[in-house]
């Protein structure tokens, strides 16, 4: 396309003759294939990307191929269409001669057709347009309408990938529920030494595989209840008794267990954590209003999992106004608290059938306070922690827990990022309601 012309132009390569070679031979050994669709945009290391698309034709996968218009500046799109033995897009508009005849909507029929979604090497313009929302070309356009896992490689010059707003991107999209692989460290193309290379195919097919592995679709028709963050009890109009819950906790469980295929409704308390994809989220502020939430939406749940941190007690008697000080005479403030409606006792007590998680998060006398809150209220499991755990503090993206089974059974887990721990209890979960749906097909 000559300079200055605008618009866009689609290439769709699809060779015409397969080569029956022992690649071939061993993928139609298969049982299963997954499906990986490949985001390429313009970096240096797009060359290393041939590599990944080898692998993982290699390992069994059949492998599409989308690219900005950028990537095909460092290698052609019949590189990748000869590796994958696929169609490579380029563009959203039809009309070059290359073009299937029968498109369809080709984001969305890319966003359906994938198992997951690796973009590598991840820009810093195309984390940025992701991030916003943007849908300007084919790469762009298919992320919106993906339905599957989707894991990004950034890749850059150090300077680019260590500036805030690139950091701050990649923190959004890490709360979206995104998979960030990050760069690795060495020399740059620049000659700059630092953050910014793009991992080895080797780490890149293995990252992959590892999503895959923590997501099976075994959710998929279940309908799961979450609830996460903390309740706000209003002492007056401006001030409130909180606590420091951040909920993220509930929304890994939440993205977890979307992804596993599950119809996902979240609870929130007020927090600022973005809602995961296929999620339906609903907001309340306190414990009264977090009770009817959870009471109206549990009646059609198959599992109901109680991350939230719900305020104990409420002010008995919020007033209408603002306090205010009234000078010396007054030395200080009595307020006069009642208790809330324990929930998870009152879920417990219906027996609607809901499979019932809760956490317990304590401060002494873990495991046998834990135990008490498991038989009490009824529960198949509790999940426990302790603020004495370094890395399982509030906010933190790390917890350390002990999973305790409805039978007594027990099961510390090490330190691990909360979607690892999420995927622990969803496992647990899934056999559990799978057990039960055999049991009543008998």
């Amino acid at each position: 396309m000559p300079n200055g012309v605008a618009g866009f132009f689609i290439i769709e390569y699809s060779p015409q003759h397969k080569r029956h070679n022992i690649l071939e031979v061993n993928m139609a050994q298969k049982t299963t294939e997954r499906k990986i669709l490949v985001g390429i945009s313009g970096g240096i290391s797009v060359y290393k990307m041939c590599t990944v698309v080898r692998l993982l034709k290699k390992s069994g996968a059949r492998v599409r191929v989308v690219m900005t218009r950028s990537a095909t500046q460092f290698v052609t799109p019949l590189t990748f269409s000869t590796l994958s033995q696929e169609e490579v897009s380029v563009s959203l508009w039809p009309g070059d001669a290359h073009s299937s005849t029968d498109l369809g909507v080709k984001h969305i029929d890319l966003g359906l057709w994938a198992d997951a979604m690796v973009i590598a090497p991840a820009t810093a313009n195309t984390i940025s347009k992701i991030a916003y929302g943007m849908a300007d070309d084919i790469l762009t356009s298919t992320v919106l309408a993906l339905r599957c896992p989707l894991i990004i490689a950034p890749a850059m010059d150090v300077d680019m990938y260590l500036n805030s707003a690139t950091q701050k991107n990649l923190s959004a999209l890490r709360e979206r529920g995104y998979f960030i692989l990050p760069p690795d460290e060495g020399e740059l193309a620049s000659g700059l030494v630092g953050p910014g290379r793009l991992p080895e195919p080797e780490k890149i097919v293995s990252f992959v595989e590892e999503v895959l592995k923590k997501i099976p679709r075994d959710l998929t028709e279940k309908k799961i209840l979450i609830t996460a963050g903390p309740t706000y009890e209003p002492i007056d109009p401006v001030r409130f008794i909180g606590n420091r819950s951040s909920g993220k906790m509930g929304f890994a469980l939440a993205n977890a267990a979307a992804l596993r295929g599950a119809e996902v409704t979240l609870i929130a308390g007020p927090v600022s954590l973005q809602t995961p994809k296929n999620v339906n989220r609903i907001n309340v502020e306190t414990a009264e209003e977090m009770k009817r939430a959870v009471l109206s939406h549990s009646k059609k749940a198959d599992a109901v999992i109680m991350a939230a941190a719900i305020a104990d007690y409420t002010p008995a008697h919020p007033a209408a106004q603002k306090i205010k000080k009234s000078g010396e005479a007054q030395k200080g403030l009595t307020l006069e608290m009642k208790e809330t409606t324990d929930i998870l006792k009152e879920l417990g007590a219906q027996h609607n059938g809901a499979l019932l998680v809760g956490f317990a998060l304590e401060t002494n006398n873990e495991i046998k306070n834990a135990m008490e809150k498991l038989r009490s209220k009824n529960l198949d499991y509790i999940v426990l922690n302790s603020t004495r755990n370094e890395g399982a503090a509030f906010g933190s993206d790390t917890n350390i827990v002990t999973i305790i089974g409805k039978n007594g059974a027990k099961e510390k887990l090490p330190k691990m990022p909360k979607f690892d721990v999420a995927t622990e209890i969803l496992h647990r979960i899934s056999k559990k309601l799978a057990a039960k749906s055999k049991k009543t097909a008998r």
